[in-house]
């Protein structure tokens, strides 16, 4: 084999890639006529094999593709048949890459009763009897001794740090973007102990979404215990509403009839001063004619005279 290795000028190659027949044979004994397709091409394996693809009519393996390994083992020996398998071309649809199954757990998986391991040499965890350089774990590891196994490391905190910063209760999500204050000013906002108390706390509000969850200082809701609301109603109304129904009649206490107005006295008008209509000058004045007096009849004088003269 090494010399066969060492010798070849490529003609081990030109006889590997024109079995096509052979590679063909092969498949067709294997799979059925009904099931191979046309020749594609050749693929090279080493210096001694090569692999013959054949498009594959099987149903439901639309893409994939007939590889038949066929290998030259000496210049007088005749090409041999490896293997015979069905694999996916370019345009295959194929499964996802596998991914060990502590791996594909993703957040939120954790059912009831589900069990999760940590790994043995997990970054995010340290031993307890090592300095974590937090104040907040050294003054209770001192207190409480050695009472817990492991303690968050620097990269377990910053690992938890990016993680919540960047999640939904973080200052980039949708609610964090149309507060009207952020978590920091909050009074329902307790921070956390140690070195993450800086950046992270709790929500105690059980209005807002977060109620419970530890969230960013820079997160914010519409519940902030700061905001004033201006309550009015949206439809508008008159500044003064009477209520007939809640309103207590009484009648009215009688009152005097008012004397009738005396008569106006008429008015004096000046001739002289009231205006004068203009007359035409092809009118005729007409001369203004005295009344005539009243002169009293005689007997009637007669008769007053007798009746005063009785009375006295």
């Amino acid at each position: 084999m090494t010399l066969l290795l060492t010798l070849d000028d490529g003609s081990i190659q030109r006889k590997l890639a024109e079995a096509v027949d052979l590679a063909r044979a092969a498949v067709l004994e294997d799979a059925g006529a009904e099931q191979v397709g046309a020749h594609v091409g050749v693929d090279r394996e080493d210096a001694v094999s090569a692999s013959h693809l054949f498009e594959a009519t099987v149903s439901g393996y639309r893409g994939w593709r007939w590889s038949v390994t066929v290998a030259l083992a000496g210049d007088e020996e005749p090409i041999t048949v490896s293997e015979v398998v069905l694999i996916p071309g370019p345009e295959a649809r194929v499964a996802p890459a596998w991914v060990p199954w502590d791996r594909r757990v993703q957040a939120g998986d954790l059912g009831v009763g589900d069990i999760f391991p940590v790994e043995k040499d997990d970054p995010r965890l340290v031993p307890a009897y090592l300095e974590s350089d937090d104040p907040a774990v050294e003054a209770v590891a001192m207190e409480a001794g050695l009472g817990r196994v492991h303690v968050l490391s620097r990269h377990g905190r910053l690992d938890a740090a990016a993680r919540w910063h960047g999640g939904e209760f973080g200052p980039r999500s949708d609610m964090a973007r149309s507060a009207p204050d952020v978590c920091g000013s909050c009074g329902f906002f307790v921070p956390l102990a140690g070195s993450l108390s800086a950046a992270f706390g709790a929500c105690t509000n059980d209005i807002s979404p977060a109620d419970g969850h530890v969230v960013d200082v820079e997160y914010g809701c519409g519940a902030h215990s700061e905001i004033e609301v201006e309550v009015t109603s949206s439809v508008p109304v008159a500044e003064l509403v009477y209520d007939d129904s809640l309103i207590d009649f009484e009648p009215a206490p009688a009152t005097p009839a008012e004397p009738e107005p005396e008569p106006a006295e008429a008015t004096v008008v000046d001739e002289s001063e009231a205006p004068v209509a203009e007359t035409p000058e092809t009118a005729e004045v007409q001369p203004e004619v005295e009344p005539e007096a009243v002169v009293p009849d005689s007997a009637d004088e007669a008769q007053v005279e007798a009746e005063s003269a009785s009375e006295h």
